[in-house]
């Protein structure tokens, strides 16, 4: 397995540059990682971490929480999906029906045990399927994988939502404990330090927000594109074959889509893949 590194050093640089900012003294290489301890509080991260874990098991169902080791794979694994080897495998086989038909495509797709959806496209129109039809289930099928897809990014999206909530309750617990067990005779020198503790429930609320959980929900967009977009590559594919198009003709046309997916941003894809099954229903 191929790791991905960017995850991993994106994650790494951010612990570190906090642990170094926390640590800074009086000049950029004088560090007093003593100041570190000043950001330890077991309570507050038990507020944090456990407020944030009922939020997702209460808002989720169970299959959905016991599949993040799945999930943490799927971000750290640099996944297989390449969109230029599988327009290759398309002309590839476009050029295979030209000269032996498409019944001929029914041995390459046996061989395809790695890539179902591929498979199954083959086998769509090697059995005479209605063009239309065979459309509209591969899209569909699209549509459905994307959506479990933003089903599990969705939860970890309320995670970091979550996370600086449970920060600002905790700070809050802290605010009131500081106030309630107040000397007054003493002048309030505790003040000062009642109050950092009670603002590290904010400071862990922001981090598990912005350094864990963010991060993971974007990386799995990032992979849902990837993966329609050689979903969509593969549809289009399949039906120029079908249709009897030149493999030169399909081959430019299929890598307009690896320049259009770098010009356009997530959000829009996700967006314009919203409007196509909304659509499918309305016709429903």
């Amino acid at each position: 397995m191929k790791i991905n590194l960017t995850f991993i050093i994106g994650i790494l640089f951010g612990i570190f540059m906090i642990v170094y900012g926390i640590s800074i003294g009086d000049s950029l290489i004088d560090l007093a990682f003593d100041q570190l301890w000043n950001f330890v509080d077991p309570a507050s991260v038990m507020i944090v971490l456990g407020g944030t874990l009922a939020t997702m098991i209460a808002g989720n169902p169970p299959r959905a929480l016991l599949r993040f080791p799945k999930h943490l794979g799927i971000i750290l694994n640099q996944k297989r999906f390449d969109p230029q080897g599988i327009i290759d495998e398309v002309v590839e086989l476009a050029q295979i029906a030209r000269k032996n038909g498409l019944l001929a495509l029914e041995e390459r797709a046996n061989q395809m045990e790695d890539n179902p959806f591929f498979k199954k496209s083959i086998m769509l129109i090697v059995d005479g399927n209605d063009a239309d039809k065979v459309r509209a289930m591969l899209e569909s099928d699209i549509d459905q994988l994307s959506t479990r897809h933003d089903d599990v990014a969705t939860m970890y999206e309320r995670a970091s939502s979550a996370a600086p909530a449970f920060g600002m309750i905790g700070t809050l617990i802290g605010l009131i404990n500081m106030l309630t067990n107040m000397n007054v005779e003493s002048g309030g020198n505790s003040i000062g330090k009642d109050m950092g503790v009670a603002l590290i429930t904010t400071f862990y609320g922001c981090i598990l927000a912005h350094l864990i959980f963010n991060p993971i929900a974007n990386s799995l967009r990032t992979r849902d594109e990837e993966e329609c977009l050689c979903m969509q590559i593969i549809v289009d594919g399949i039906m120029a074959i079908q249709s009897g198009e030149n493999p030169k003709f399909i081959r430019e046309k299929l890598e307009g889509y690896l320049e259009q997916s770098v010009l356009e941003g997530g959000g829009e894809k996700r967006e314009r893949r919203g409007k196509r099954g909304r659509s499918s229903k309305e016709e429903e």
